[in-house]
């Protein structure tokens, strides 16, 4: 049986598809995904708490390496065998090498509940993915666009800036500073209705994705064959990669199976928002039924059980 988190993600799809009238009103998800956001930092900045040390930089490098390589290495995929626009390849390169928030809190979801270990800093795996993917996108875009009319809207000083202070970039490195200063005991009093209210607050979360991942699949697009067909192989590609990754750094089969999601998934909130701005000619549409339509419930529904499927057999 899947986790109960992932049926609201279920329920909100059969809703969207079946056209129902149920929906999430905006103010309602704009809160939840902030709870979310900052949940998630608190968490992984209790379990930071006294635990920062010098050997966790490798790590940390080897991930930042990551979110770089990725988009320099689907881009050509993205140019030459699915046939994208310049302004396209580089757009979907950066969600693609950038993160999914909704993924790592089913994932984190996910090893909890199988009781699997997790290294205190896998939290930080989300900033330190999310932001070279978006400036290697950018840097791809302007290295291959060849006409004067595709300049870019955003200056590189000015996407650090939409970057780093992007609302979801503040909540979780806020939290994860908040949760490291206090730690689980002193700040008890605060943290402890969020994080024990976490899978709820997931569920709603994944019952308005559920919908919305419906809408960007209605009608089928079935002109976007190769892209369809990009964004449900790669982060099963994406995914093996992490977990390899994650084994060969030696880490605790929970962060595998974390830092595994995290790369197999795609960005539909920082990333767009950033690429948006940056890339004006990029069909942010089609990133987003990519990676939040065919990408995000790949993962949700099938893709974090066989990252740990397949973690579990590079171990024996």
């Amino acid at each position: 049986m899947p986790d109960i988190v992932v049926m609201f993600f279920v329920l909100g799809l059969v809703a969207g598809l079946l056209r129902s009238d149920l929906k999430i009103p905006k103010a309602t998800y704009d809160t939840l995904s902030l709870l979310l956001m900052l949940t998630i930092g608190l968490k992984g900045g209790m379990v930071l708490h006294g635990n920062l040390s010098w050997h966790l930089v490798p790590e940390m490098l080897t991930v930042m390496v990551l979110g770089a390589a990725i988009p320099l290495a689907l881009y050509p995929i993205l140019r030459r065998a699915v046939g994208l626009s310049v302004a396209n390849s580089a757009s979907i390169a950066a969600h693609y090498g950038s993160v999914s928030a909704g993924t790592f809190a089913v994932a984190l979801a996910y090893v909890e509940s199988q009781q699997l270990h997790i290294g205190a800093e896998v939290t930080l795996y989300l900033v330190l993915l999310e932001l070279p993917a978006i400036i290697v996108g950018l840097l791809l875009y302007r290295r291959h666009q060849t006409t004067p009319t595709e300049q870019p809207g955003l200056s590189l000083k000015a996407l650090w800036h939409e970057t780093l202070t992007n609302k979801s970039v503040i909540l979780l490195v806020g939290g994860v500073v908040i949760g490291m200063m206090y730690g689980t005991q002193q700040g008890s009093q605060v943290t402890s209705l969020l994080t024990s209210s976490f899978k709820v607050v997931l569920a709603l979360f994944l019952l308005e994705m559920g919908i919305t991942a419906a809408q960007t699949l209605r009608p089928l697009p079935l002109h976007h064959w190769r892209m369809a067909l990009f964004a449900l192989t790669t982060p099963l590609l994406l995914g093996a990669l992490g977990v390899v990754v994650g084994q060969t750094l030696g880490l605790p089969q929970g962060s595998v199976v974390i830092l595994a999601a995290l790369l197999a998934s795609a960005s539909y909130i920082a990333a767009p928002a950033a690429i948006k701005a940056a890339i004006p000619d990029a069909d942010i549409g089609l990133a987003m039924l990519s990676s939040l339509g065919l990408t995000f419930p790949l993962n949700v529904l099938l893709g974090i059980g066989l990252y740990h499927q397949f973690a579990l057999y590079l171990a024996s």
